[in-house]
């Protein structure tokens, strides 16, 4: 996509909000830079902007408020964090290590019970910690699978930032290798059925 705005002759304004590293992000605006094109790093938190305070666009750079100013009339929230790029990339890496990361998890841990013959009783004993925590998880494992194409992408992004930051990156591999286990199911028009997932995730 970069080397398109380049060769087609942009001298704007680039705003990249995909969910990649900061290391990545630092490349991109070095190579925009170099070509006269100013680059603001962001970062989106949340679902579908639908309704204000629920969806937030963090935004680092120079020229991050030249952004904001263009959603101050919806309700896409905006929060500009530092002028470095690449700050928006880090906030967004480190938030979603945990929020589809744990979702990962859980589903390798769900797989893992049915294998072994135990997820009933693992039900069991999650819901005397916390009442209704299992259907809370079967619901997180079933309503993934319609964005683990995406996920999987996201979490080697996710593994690098860790990686970069001298932290273990190997969890958000493994993270990344249950959402391809999961992936085939973005064309599905009914949502799967719990049994269909743990089978598709224990088939290597």
């Amino acid at each position: 996509m970069v080397k398109q705005v380049i060769k087609h002759g942009f001298k704007g304004l680039y705003l990249d909000a995909n969910a990649i590293s900061p290391e990545r992000s630092i490349k991109i605006g070095q190579t925009l830079n170099a070509n006269n094109i100013h680059f603001v790093d962001g970062g989106i938190i949340g679902g579908p902007a639908w309704e204000p305070k629920n969806t937030w666009l963090y935004l680092s750079g120079e020229n991050a408020d030249q952004i904001a100013d263009c959603f101050s009339n919806g309700p896409l929230e905006t929060k500009i964090i530092s002028d470095e790029i690449g700050k928006a990339s880090a906030l967004k890496m480190c938030y979603a290590a945990y929020s589809k990361g744990t979702t990962a998890l859980l589903c390798a841990i769900l797989g893992t019970a049915e294998s072994l013959g135990v997820r009933e009783e693992l039900y069991q004993q999650w819901d005397m910690d916390e009442s209704g925590f299992s259907e809370q998880v079967n619901r997180r494992v079933v309503r993934v699978t319609a964005k683990a194409w995406r996920f999987e992408g996201e979490m080697k992004e996710i593994a690098a930032t860790f990686h970069a930051a001298g932290m273990p990156q190997e969890f958000h591999e493994a993270s990344a290798e249950i959402y391809h286990r999961i992936f085939g199911f973005k064309d599905v028009k009914q949502v799967p059925e719990l049994n269909d997932i743990l089978q598709v995730l224990l088939t290597k």
